[in-house]
């Protein structure tokens, strides 16, 4: 077969490959280039990239700032692989996230470079305020996704990823969180929120609640995975109040939803809320492999060696993740995050009163999901239709068959989420609003022309 296809390298990818694998199942493509917004195959094909490794690209790819930090660190003899050693370059790194912490967490907080990946960062968390509070339970919420690691997923709402896996971690126990459009309490909105509240602090402070005083309590302040839901403001205050007030260390993921992505640098911000534990990968390693858990100096009860990773020494993400967090916690750029975030939401709002599908939208900044539904089917208690993963997939297909490829996630795979680089350009963004518009359009029509 011709090396020039992308059916060649498919084949040879499916003979090698786990079974595991799942993008290239839903973008049977090879990619040959990728510069800021869009990607180009072997076969020449150009495509406007709203995935963007997952939101790991917050500056898109191969940034010339960001690109050119790395190449001075390959061309001059710099060390690259240092595990927990330091370097000039791991204190810029540190000194300038920490003057992105709240003063609180700036002045009294330690951190922990952890293996590449953020599943290694919640498992580091978990282990760190076990260790620190000399307790075994931990506290989750339904749609949170924490990582596929043995102990992550334990944490992980999603049950297809934990079926198959026996033995998890125990001791985890799931409350509701706030999802208005699907509210958990069958009431929605405000009445909603405050149930989930509610059920919160009384399960705490209850003495017959069955649930033993936590080591932690562990949430996204918007669930990426879980279908793009932002945690109300009032819920974030009701649980960190709680937690504080029972001693209970709080540890926010913000994995996918900080470094900018929300129009804050964290997302947590919004609620105005200092968290004791904060988890980051992602984008905060500048398209290069890092996760970190900064957290605060109470909980450094760890003796020496206690978490480890051989390559937490990455001094090539620790170079382009300094450019991010410079660039993108600059007012400017997050201001813009916000606007063009609207501008996604605004579009898509007018074209919800027009088709049939579409049965909510959700965002904050640029972390926006569209939640498809089945028109046909039979409303919930709230008036909500069905979700549809189906139809989801028949918009994500239509998408990428005109060159614009963007991912799913939520119940049932229901919800299409943006995770566009966060200097996408206004111009790619209404190219974007045009390619999914007409896709949506089309599988609208083709739906209720079948009825």
């Amino acid at each position: 077969m011709n090396e020039s296809t992308n059916q060649f390298y498919l084949d040879r990818q499916n003979q090698t490959e786990s079974n595991a694998r799942t993008y290239p199942r839903k973008f049977p493509i090879a990619i040959k280039e990728a510069k800021g917004s869009y990607l180009i195959d072997v076969e020449g094909n150009k495509y406007l990239d709203f995935l963007c490794g997952a939101g790991t690209l917050a500056l898109g790819h191969n940034d010339d700032e960001v690109n050119q930090a790395m190449i001075n660190l390959l061309t001059n003899d710099f060390p690259l692989h240092t595990l927990d050693l330091t370097t000039p370059i791991k204190d810029a790194f540190v000194q300038t996230l920490f003057n992105l912490l709240p003063e609180e967490l700036r002045t009294n907080g330690k951190i922990q470079f952890c293996s590449p990946s953020g599943t290694d960062a919640v498992d580091a968390a978990i282990k760190l305020c076990k260790t620190a509070t000399g307790r075994s339970s931990v506290i989750a919420f339904g749609g949170g996704y924490h990582g596929m690691g043995h102990g992550a997923l334990a944490l992980t709402g999603n049950l297809s990823a934990k079926s198959q896996v026996n033995g998890l971690m125990p001791d985890v126990h799931f409350f509701p969180y706030p999802y208005s459009y699907r509210c958990p309490f069958g009431l929605g909105g405000e009445a909603g929120v405050d149930a989930a509240c509610a059920v919160f602090e009384r399960t705490l402070k209850d003495p017959e609640s069955g649930i033993t005083k936590p080591a932690a309590v562990i949430l996204e302040t918007i669930q990426g995975e879980g279908g793009v839901v932002p945690a109300p403001i009032k819920f974030l205050q009701t649980v960190r109040r709680v937690t504080k007030e029972l001693d209970i260390p709080m540890i926010v993921d913000e994995i996918q939803c900080g470094i900018g992505r929300s129009g804050k640098f964290f997302a947590f911000e919004y609620a105005d809320i200092v968290p004791d534990v904060i988890l980051a990968s992602k984008a905060i390693g500048g398209s290069q492999p890092m996760s970190v858990v900064i957290y605060h100096k109470d909980l450094d009860a760890w003796q020496p060696g206690a978490h480890a990773g051989t390559f937490r020494g990455n001094q090539l993400a620790m170079a382009a993740g300094t450019i991010v967090m410079n660039r993108v916690s600059k007012p400017e750029f997050l201001a813009e995050v916000v606007e063009k975030g609207q501008m996604i939401v605004d579009r898509m709002t007018a074209l919800m009163q027009e088709v049939s599908i579409i049965g909510d939208i959700r965002n904050k900044g640029l972390m926006l999901g569209i939640e498809f539904v089945d028109p046909h089917g039979q409303k919930d208690q709230l008036g909500s239709l069905p979700q549809s993963g189906v139809i989801a997939a028949k918009v994500q297909k239509e998408c990428f068959n005109n060159r614009l490829i963007m991912e799913k996630g939520g119940r049932y795979g229901s919800v299409m989420r943006c995770l566009c680089a966060l200097n996408v350009t206004k111009d790619e963004v209404r190219l974007m609003l045009d390619i999914a518009e007409k896709a949506i359009r089309k599988v609208d029509a083709d739906v209720n022309s079948h009825r």
